[in-house]
């Protein structure tokens, strides 16, 4: 017999190469604004690196001081080439008006632009503190621009690989004429609407009230929208009470301006875009609910996605019966932003979303008809909530909860975290012909807002522990020590995890090299 050596060694490596599981290579992908995309959905369907059988091995791998807080979360571009080097960037804003870009994998910073406060006090008060934000920057989709917010009242665009600001007709653009008043509290947006316009959205709230004497919100603020063409530079304006006025008001006495304040906008995720039905969800917090004088204190508003409503109104609302309460003892609806949620298996509602708050009742709305009027969206009515349930753990909700379909069984599932009460899983589910939001586990560890990645749930705990949790059990898989926090969430990104805290750090872990 004839003896083809060849041919037995080709046949040994096809057989190895059949036998030999081969693991998926890592997917680079970018996390471009709060909590992911638009919908600030917080679900991380791309990271394939850290799973629940290897997150117990992070260790951390550099741990920097910055500027000032980033009271917020970093932003992430992959791939950016930086002095003739490629590098994976962090962008984040701090609360004294830095935006810096940070090398992902060093913690160096790579460069930073400050539109600090200058002489700037909150309502321009004797006993206030400098202007701050605790807003988060935006990188738009073509990755060569990051956008932040100023404390001189604008929003700047920076360039992403060397923080060249565009200066020119439209940028900066002023997005309040009384900074000291009202501050950007929410993450800024940026979203592609249908009909291919991309746009950015800023939302405004107030300073709250510091010295002893003051107590809750303070200043001459109208919580608003401000909605930017990036293709044109064209802005549109949505104020929460005299909506009718689409203009930046200033202060009193001076003119234009409304007779009503408030209606805050400061929830983490700020403006939030759905792209099933195309449109912008905000909630608002403390101020007057009077839909004959175009005040929309207390609610869930609906707009086109270039920030108009309709006649001087939003399309839709959702507001609580009781918002009067609410109103009086400081409840905000918009203490939370809405969360998009997976489509449910046999739900007839097609779209639909969640809003909590600082009354700790979790509401699940229609997203096309928020008060579930049986005439169609309509603003001005009052509740329509499909389900109504309370915080398991209890505890007001200053966080951005998070949505998350289970890959092992489609089954919608929903993360809440408050910071003086604990965290929880809820299941979201047609039973018997109707929705029900039922409690699956709980705990007692308060922190801030939550993010899911790859079958992974972590959040940052007020007892200054990062924790990485089993999202079906609630069972713990790792934790880490960190720095005290206020709004602080981290982001997973190619295989890394990050944090910021109040002590000034950012912390960075990943698997052992």
């Amino acid at each position: 017999m004839t003896f083809r050596p060849m041919l037995l060694a080709s046949a040994l490596i096809t057989a190895l190469v059949t036998l030999t599981p081969v693991q998926a290579a890592p997917v680079v992908y970018n996390w471009p604004q709060f909590d992911g995309n638009a919908q600030h959905t917080g679900d991380n369907i791309n990271e394939n690196v850290i799973s629940t059988a290897n997150v117990a091995r992070l260790t951390q791998r550099f741990h920097v001081v910055l500027p000032d807080t980033a009271d917020g979360a970093p932003v992430y571009v992959s791939n950016i080439p930086i002095d003739n080097q490629i590098h994976n960037v962090l962008f984040m804003t701090t609360r004294d008006g830095h935006l810096l870009a940070v090398d992902a994998q060093t913690g160096q910073t790579m460069w930073s632009q400050q539109r600090g406060p200058g002489t700037c006090v909150t309502n321009n008060a004797d006993d206030g503190v400098p202007c701050y934000t605790t807003s988060s920057p935006a990188v738009d989709p073509t990755l060569q621009y990051v956008y932040s917010y100023g404390l001189d009242g604008y929003v700047h665009k920076f360039q992403i690989v060397d923080g060249k600001e565009i200066i020119d007709s439209h940028w900066p653009t002023l997005v309040t004429r009384k900074g000291f008043d009202e501050k950007a509290s929410s993450a800024l947006t940026i979203a592609t609407a249908k009909s291919g316009e991309t746009y950015l959205y800023v939302a405004l709230a107030g300073y709250p009230g510091y010295a002893p004497d003051h107590q809750g919100d303070e200043g001459d603020y109208e919580g608003h929208i401000v909605t930017i063409d990036l293709s044109s530079g064209v802005q549109n304006i949505f104020n929460v009470v005299c909506s009718d006025q689409t203009v930046l008001f200033a202060e009193k006495p001076a003119q234009p301006d409304c007779a009503s304040i408030q209606g805050a906008i400061w929830g983490r995720s700020g403006v939030v875009y759905d792209p099933e039905t195309d449109k912008i969800y905000v909630a608002t917090g403390n101020g007057d609910f009077i839909p004959s004088q175009n005040n929309w204190g207390d609610s869930v508003l609906m707009l086109n996605p270039d920030g108009t409503g309709l006649n001087g109104k939003p399309l839709d609302t959702y507001t609580p019966p009781t918002y009067q309460q609410d109103q009086q003892n400081d409840q905000d609806l918009g203490s939370s932003s809405p969360v998009i949620l997976p489509a449910v298996t046999g739900s007839p509602i097609a779209h639909l979303g969640l809003q909590t708050g600082k009354d700790s009742l979790l509401r699940v709305l229609d997203l096309d008809n928020l008060s579930s009027d049986p005439d169609g969206a309509q603003p001005g009515n009052l509740d329509g909530a499909l389900v109504s349930a309370k915080v398991p753990q209890g505890g007001e909700v200053h966080t951005q909860p998070v949505a998350w379909r289970n890959p092992a069984d489609n089954s919608v599932w929903i993360f809440v975290t408050t910071e003086t009460g604990g965290a929880s899983g809820l299941r979201l589910a047609m039973v018997n012909g109707y929705l029900t939001l039922t409690p699956m586990w709980e705990n007692h560890i308060g922190g801030a807002s939550p993010l899911i990645a790859n079958g992974v749930l972590y959040y940052a705990g007020e007892n200054k522990t990062f924790y990485a949790l089993d999202p079906l059990t609630g069972n713990q898989l790792w934790t880490a020590p960190i720095g005290s926090l206020h709004w602080e969430s981290p982001i997973v990104a190619n295989g890394w995890v990050y944090i910021t805290d109040t002590d000034n750090y950012l912390t960075a872990f990943a698997l052992p090299q």
